[in-house]
């Protein structure tokens, strides 16, 4: 009996991919955790404004921890397109989610979840999803800033 053939490395496109979904997937698991934490302890006593900038730092911590290590998990290895991809890829399948988990368990209209957007969480939201999207870039630009610092200086 012949040993199965290895499945063929990841490249370009499918590698974007599967970097978008691992850190998508990290970081809305994050969010499932806090979801219910801000929800149902935070609400309640500090007013949903309140409870959504609480919840902030820790998804923005886990948006950059997951921003590290996605690409590392994947070995992603391109330029600042190629990570502009992931974190756009990445907020299509969040907005995605979002709007199921709108729809399934919080039983939202479209519209409701839209005018979400003109509330003062909504804006802090927004903003969450704008560092979202653009985290992957921010976190490989540092990565790359901090490389060539550590790199030997060039020979005269």
């Amino acid at each position: 009996m012949t040993e199965p053939e290895a499945a063929p490395p990841m490249r370009g496109k499918s590698r974007i991919v599967a970097t978008a979904a691992l850190y998508f997937l990290l970081v809305f698991a994050v969010g499932l955790l806090l979801g219910p934490i801000r929800v149902l302890w935070l609400e309640p006593v500090l007013g949903q404004t309140f409870a959504v900038l609480c919840e902030t730092p820790f998804l923005i911590g886990a948006m950059i921890l997951a921003a590290r290590w996605a690409p590392r998990w994947t070995k992603l290895d391109g330029g600042w397109l190629s990570y502009a991809a992931v974190g756009l890829l990445a907020l299509v399948l969040q907005q995605l989610a979002d709007l199921a988990v709108g729809f399934g368990l919080r039983g939202m209209t479209l519209s409701d979840q839209l005018a979400f957007f003109s509330t003062p969480p909504g804006f802090i939201y927004a903003a969450d999803l704008i560092f979202f999207a653009v985290a992957p870039i921010f976190v490989r630009q540092r990565r790359r800033v901090a490389a060539d610092q550590d790199a030997p200086p060039p020979a005269p």
